[in-house]
């Protein structure tokens, strides 16, 4: 039994497996047959596709062809074009050099206009210069007004803090010293002017002199930190640029010829600064204050070699070697002197030449990076914790709050019942002394005394 039931299984087990592959088969087959007719259909496609290229190609010669033969009409069409475009051209030759005289002239015209905007120009930087002393005055009061009431409301903090940790927490209380509580006013940054600045106004100074410019008497003083004259320090920035020129490029002379001289000398000079490497006004002083004492130091009393006295005067801006005597004239400096003072002047200053960067004609503002952050830390004088520490106070004190005003009530209700009985006493002792009381078989009082078991 157990073998017959075997080979039916194995029987059902190869009918079923005869089925799959027949279904197999049939799905492959169809499936085969499905490829070889998209095959035959792409291959019809590429025929077609082939022969309709082979008719564009054919067609594009022909186009070719065609072209060449019109471009050769055209080539000597535009011959004839060109010896036309000859006779245009020496016509406007001789147009152009009759608008060069106009345009001479106009310029001519504009140059006057120029200076004259330049004039106005330098009236309107003095009346802005005005309106911005205006300007900082009202901020300065605006920023002291609210200085003050941020102060006011910082020492009710403190008081209202000193009170809370003495009277109600028993604890030490220090005031704090914080850095913004002894700022006075706006946060004062000092901040050097440019090389550039310092020459605009030494030439304005220099200018507005004038006719005064031989009187030492008349000399006024830069704000630089050892008061260099203004005029004083023209000379010597003139002379430099007079035989230093090979400092500066080519392009940039030709450019400076038609700009006035006091403009001239400016770029210059900006040009000669970039070389060297003079970015501020403690770089421009110790150039001018070297050439001051350079007639000191080339004496022959003194036995320095150049090199080590360059790195003395490289160092002048330290304060340390502020002198009460008057410096010399900058006549006495020999214009073939000048390329040996600079050269020792630069070895003395030692600057990378990767960090000279090029001075740029910026207005000098305060900076007010840090007003943010000032007027941001007057806020939080109170830290986290201490208000964290009040607001614990807070909700404690309104629980005991609570309790004391239950217990008030309590004590008035307590009041009223003690008068209640207490009239009530007085009441009862009345009724007790009326003579209604002795006509009784048992008196109340009686009554009353009988003790309790």
């Amino acid at each position: 039994m157990n073998r017959i039931k075997k080979v039916e299984d194995y029987e059902k087990q190869l009918n079923k497996q005869r089925i799959w592959d027949c279904e197999e088969y049939n799905t492959i087959k169809i499936k085969l047959e499905q490829d070889v007719q998209i095959l035959e259909q792409q291959l019809q496609q590429m025929k077609a596709t082939y022969q309709l290229n082979q008719e564009k190609l054919e067609y594009n010669f022909q186009v070719l062809k065609k072209r060449d033969e019109e471009s050769t009409v055209i080539k000597s069409q535009q011959k004839r074009k060109i010896n036309r475009l000859h006779d245009v051209l020496n016509n406007l030759r001789s147009k152009y050099s009759k608008q060069v005289k106009q345009f001479q002239d106009e310029n001519q015209s504009l140059t006057s206009d120029y200076k004259r905007l330049v004039l106005q120009f330098k009236e309107l930087q003095k009346a802005m210069r005005h309106f911005a002393l205006i300007d900082d005055k009202q901020f300065q009061e605006i920023w002291l007004m609210n200085e003050e009431e941020a102060k006011d409301l910082i020492n009710r903090a403190f008081d209202i803090d000193r009170i809370i940790n003495t009277h109600h927490l028993g604890l030490p209380w220090m005031a704090p010293n914080f850095w913004f509580l002894k700022n006075v006013g706006p946060i004062s940054q000092q901040q050097q002017k440019s090389a550039t600045q310092i020459l605009e106004e030494v030439l304005m100074e220099a200018g507005e002199e004038g006719a005064d410019e031989d009187n030492l008497e008349s000399e006024s003083y830069l704000d630089l930190p050892k008061q260099v004259s203004a005029r004083t320090t023209r000379k010597i920035l003139m002379l430099l640029c007079d035989e230093s020129g090979f400092l500066i490029e080519s392009k940039l002379l030709s450019l400076l010829l038609p700009l006035e001289k006091n403009e001239c000398y400016l770029l210059r000079l900006d040009a000669i600064f970039s070389a060297l490497g003079i970015e501020n006004e403690d770089d421009l002083y110790k150039l001018v204050n070297f050439f001051l004492k350079y007639q000191t130091h080339h004496s022959p009393s003194s036995q320095e070699p150049l090199d080590l006295r360059a790195e003395k005067e490289g160092r002048l801006g330290d304060g340390k070697s502020q002198e009460k005597e008057p410096p010399p004239s900058p006549k006495l400096i020999h214009p073939n002197d000048v390329l040996k003072i600079l050269e020792a002047f630069v070895m003395g200053l030692r600057k990378p030449r990767d960090s000279w960067m090029p001075v740029k004609l910026l207005k000098v503002v305060r900076d007010n990076s840090k007003d943010s952050e000032y007027w941001k830390a007057l806020t939080t004088v109170i830290p986290a914790t201490t208000q964290n520490l009040w607001d614990a106070l807070y909700t404690a004190l309104e629980k005991y709050h609570l309790i004391l005003t239950q217990r008030a009530e309590l004590l008035i209700e307590n009041s009223s019942l003690e008068r209640q009985n207490t009239e009530l006493q007085q009441l009862l002792q009345q009724y007790l002394d009326t003579k209604i009381n002795s006509e009784l078989q048992v008196p109340p009082t009686q009554v009353f005394w009988v003790p309790t078991k």
